[in-house]
């Protein structure tokens, strides 16, 4: 039997990791017994991050069993992050270097910059890069002198290929669109130790062998490889991303869409609806209404 297709809201998966904060408890409403929180997958079909049904009656099914076959190869991850203290020099590998070494997909991904404090910076490509140099810095702890630090605010959006040398900085809180995958090359991590007080471990050799030196004009290119259009933060080859102030209809068809309130309120598809807020809508749902003040983001798979 068909699932009766609704606005599904989702529970969200937290995550504890030493740079994290307090901001996703205080200011979104994640309610978990961690004391600080760096992450919260707020759509995952993973086995190391599940969502479970909150609302109507599928209330209390995992979305992969509401999703069934489809669940399989699910093509999104979605997360808000909050960084008290800066994130380590990372890098992704694309689907083909992944897929051959490790055995999941790679990663491209999308950043919006929901919150940042005065001041806060990301690491956002790389300066004078030759891979010799590189890796000889990355080795003797020379490494950020080789990095492209930008200036972030509240509404920025940064979209990161695979191979593109990045990391969040400290007093950040953002939003990420990304491929289902989880592969992350740390090139530096500045000494940091994890639980178990050992050094976090790096990667610098596969970073090497999957590091791309974009221009700006290479990235955007990526970034809507599928056309641009007002409003579209990203139309990429794995996702559409777009943001939304007060009521609109969503068009949902072909493929499912989510639904990620960023603050305000309302409603989406008669569903209540608050700052933290994270909607699945079911392929073929049709036309849904979002009234109320509500910010959103609303991502796509292709």
């Amino acid at each position: 039997m068909e699932q009766k297709k609704y606005p599904l809201k989702l529970s969200p998966v937290c995550k504890e990791i030493i740079w994290g904060g307090t901001k996703l408890k205080s200011d979104f409403g994640k309610v978990c017994d961690l004391e600080k929180v760096a992450e919260s997958w707020e759509l995952t079909v993973r086995y190391d991050g599940m969502n479970v049904i909150e609302n109507g009656e599928h209330a209390g099914m995992t979305l992969a069993d509401y999703l069934g076959d489809s669940a399989k190869g699910f093509p999104l991850l979605i997360k808000l992050i909050d960084a008290c203290d800066k994130l380590s020099i990372q890098v992704h590998p694309d689907d083909e270097y992944a897929q051959t070494n490790e055995g999941e997909y790679g990663k491209t991904e999308m950043w919006y910059i929901v919150d940042a404090e005065p001041g806060a910076q990301l690491v956002y490509g790389l300066e004078n890069y030759d891979k010799a140099t590189f890796a000889a810095a990355a080795k003797d702890g020379t490494l950020e002198q080789y990095l492209h630090y930008v200036d972030v605010h509240p509404g920025d959006v940064f979209f990161i290929p695979a191979g593109c040398v990045h990391a969040i900085g400290a007093g950040i809180l953002i939003a990420e669109i990304q491929q289902s995958s989880n592969v992350t090359y740390r090139v530096y991590d500045y000494n940091r130790r994890g639980k178990d007080g050992q050094l976090r471990p790096l990667h610098v050799e596969k970073a090497l062998d999957v590091i791309v030196d974009y221009t700006e004009d290479e990235i955007n290119a990526i970034r809507y490889a599928d056309g641009y259009f007002e409003g579209a933060l990203a139309n990429c080859k794995y996702f559409r991303v777009e943001r939304y102030v007060g009521e609109i209809t969503l068009n949902v068809q072909d493929g499912f869409m989510h639904v990620l309130c960023l603050s305000g309120e309302g409603t989406v598809g008669g569903e209540p609806m608050k700052k933290g807020d994270s909607y699945f809508l079911p392929a073929g749902l049709g036309a849904v209404k979002v009234e109320g003040t509500a910010e959103i983001i609303t991502s796509v798979a292709k």
